[in-house]
């Protein structure tokens, strides 16, 4: 009974086990099970342990299943380490340990966190061939898996299942389905030979990449918007910008390469966030209070916030520019109205203001309806340019595609001719 394709004996035996635990696939859901201990500031080393063993039983799981099935059982892959059989037992090893792991959850902290960690497994080993055959199972799966490590390694140290692991879960759960939009891209194009509806199959390649980025885009405003609402540290927003870094650079390069980017990026964003929960650095500290500017705070921000709009107009371009005054000039009138009323029966009042008025309303209000539609345009036309040149990057690419595969069935078909005239 062989269980390495290649090769005889023991070692290479635990060569081919060995072969499947992959660190880049494997790190991130491990790391989610300290990260859910370290949200409860003080925490046990026994309920963790077991659950980043299940975790990454959970993920061997996952990993042995997708290539036995896609080997042995498609043969979409090229080579694979173990036979048959071999998959086999490595799968129920997987599977024992998974579940002596739940055992010690249920019995020596508490049943809810071994039912929170139960489904991870499930996912591995219906991820091939069952879910992975549509956009949601295909895409949804390990980011499901880790937002549930989680919550279950939280809940093993807590013992309930808390507002700020929730968010967090959330938090991941999007960022990284972005990431694995992206991921899917690199195999689109075979994907869609063989019926795999991916996200890029069903929406296409332009169109994935702008919802992958929209669903990173997402997860980070969350931290932003959970941070203020008191459901997470006041310094988790730290993490923000050290992935938008990454984002912004892997937005601009091939699937293959954005995927490295954004994973490595998802390892900072996640170390910045260890430390901003762990450490809470902005424990106790106050929001910078800009009413120190006094009358003129108001201007203020609104010079603040129009200096971003003209330059996001400048850079769309002379006709971005014309198109956003045009529309400003058509909103005013109803902007003015609305604004007057509004400042008349006392729906709001500004008191940090230079009390200059004009045609009845604060000049700040005048301002205030200028520089908000033009910063609206001015993001609506930078995301406008950045649409219409991924839609002709991916023409050109579609269209060199088929100028290859029209050379390589060119050169198939003169091949005979050639032999034959010789």
């Amino acid at each position: 009974m062989r269980v390495a394709r290649h090769g005889t004996g023991a070692m290479a035996d635990v060569k081919a086990y060995a072969s499947q635990v992959h660190p880049v696939f494997m790190l991130p859901p491990i790391a989610a099970a300290w990260f859910g201990a370290a949200l409860a500031r003080e925490f046990t080393l026994l309920p963790l342990v077991v659950v980043s063993v299940g975790t990454f039983c959970a993920v061997y799981t996952a990993h042995v299943k997708d290539g036995y099935v896609d080997f042995h059982l498609r043969g979409e892959d090229d080579d694979h380490p173990l036979t048959p059989v071999g998959c086999r037992l490595a799968l129920a090893a997987a599977a024992v340990g998974f579940l002596a792991c739940l055992a010690v959850l249920w019995v020596a902290v508490d049943p809810m966190s071994a039912v929170l960690l139960a489904p991870t497994w499930l996912i591995g080993y219906l991820h091939a061939p069952t879910l992975d055959t549509n956009p949601l199972g295909a895409t949804l799966g390990y980011p499901v898996g880790i937002a549930l490590v989680i919550v279950a390694s939280n809940h093993a140290q807590t013992l309930a299942v808390r507002a700020e692991a929730v968010a967090f879960a959330v938090v991941f759960l999007l960022v990284l389905t972005g990431v694995k939009v992206i991921d899917d891209l690199t195999d689109v194009e075979y994907d869609a030979s063989i019926d795999k509806h991916t996200v890029g199959v069903l929406l296409g390649e332009a169109r994935a990449r702008r919802f992958a980025y929209g669903l990173m885009g997402a997860g980070l405003f969350a931290v932003l918007a959970f941070a203020i609402d008191g459901v997470v540290p006041a310094s988790a927003p730290l993490s923000i910008p050290a992935f938008v870094v990454v984002a912004l650079y892997a937005s601009r390069a091939p699937p293959d390469l954005a995927t490295m980017l954004l994973v490595r990026g998802a390892y900072v964003f996640l170390a910045v966030l260890v430390a901003a929960v762990f450490f809470r650095p902005l424990a106790g500290v106050a929001l910078p209070d800009i009413t120190v500017l006094g009358e003129w705070t108001y201007l203020a921000t609104e010079v603040a916030f129009g200096s971003v709009a003209a330059a996001l107009l400048y850079r769309a371009g002379r006709d971005a520019t014309r198109r956003a005054a045009r529309t400003i000039v058509a909103v005013y009138p109803i902007a003015y109205v609305w604004d007057w009323y509004t400042l008349e029966v006392g729906v709001f009042s500004i008191p940090m203001r230079t009390g200059v008025e004009l045609l009845g309303i604060p000049l700040e209000e005048h301002v205030f309806m200028v520089v908000v539609p033009a910063l609206v345009l001015g993001i609506h036309e930078t995301l406008a340019a950045r649409d219409a040149r991924d839609n002709h990057d991916a023409r050109d690419t579609h269209d060199a595609r088929d100028a290859h595969d029209a050379r390589d069935a060119s050169d198939t078909t003169e091949a005979p001719t050639t032999e034959s005239s010789e």
